[in-house]
């Protein structure tokens, strides 16, 4: 399931979205162009690893990623949930939003896996702290989602609360079943990462505030 648009209509470009995207493509594009052991270098330089842990990772780490899944899934997220609350917090804003909601989720990650050698990385912490403010600001909001099913796909229009309540969820059972296992077992999922970045996107929207857009009042005539 991809969330792909919401059905809200914006009123400024999704500045800081698009530029969101555009950073994180080129770095994924710099990865490439690496060979493995400069590729492994690079990641464990500005990955986040909570057992050797440097602050300045919490934010550079959300910039990598680790693959083409890892990176279309997270931009997907990211365009579908950030350009309604982009327009609606305002540029700047947003991008102190979305860095905060980011840093709280390595945090929340550190925390929970202080003996983890392996790097964490990707935009998926910020991105479930946009979420988590999209929830609480627009939850009647319906999204054009893509589903996909084995070999047959199809898009239909879900409320936003479905999908994002249902997200969250699926994220404390995950994090619930890696505390009995290792980083490895469970693939390395951030999960309590997204958990962190979402509560914080749910609490800090309130506090940041959005601004109220109003519709022009059409006259009609008969």
């Amino acid at each position: 399931m991809f969330p792909l648009r919401d059905d809200r209509p914006t009123f400024s470009p999704p500045i800081v979205t698009t530029l969101l995207i555009v950073a994180c493509a080129l770095v994924f594009f710099f990865e490439l162009s690496l060979d493995d052991y400069s590729r492994d270098y690079f990641i464990n330089i500005y990955g986040l690893i909570p057992a050797h842990f440097r602050p300045l990772t919490l934010l550079t780490s959300l910039f990598i990623h680790g693959g083409w899944l890892h990176i279309i899934g997270n931009m997907l997220f990211l365009w579908a949930f950030g350009k309604s609350l982009e327009d609606a917090m305002g540029h700047t804003k947003f991008l102190m939003f979305y860095l905060v909601c980011g840093v709280a989720a390595g945090i929340t990650d550190v925390m929970f896996n202080l003996d983890t050698t392996l790097p964490t990385v990707g935009a998926s912490g910020a991105i479930a702290g946009v979420m988590g403010g999209y929830l609480v600001k627009f939850p009647r909001a319906r999204i054009h989602t893509l589903i996909i099913l084995i070999i047959f796909f199809t898009t239909v229009d879900i409320p936003a609360f479905l999908i994002l309540i249902y997200w969250f969820v699926t994220q404390l059972f995950s994090e619930y079943g890696s505390i009995m296992q290792t980083q490895v077992m469970n693939g390395g999922v951030a999960y309590a990462a997204h958990i962190g970045g979402f509560v914080t996107g749910m609490i800090l929207v309130q506090f940041m505030g959005v601004r109220t857009r109003y519709f022009p009042r059409r006259n009609v005539y008969w």
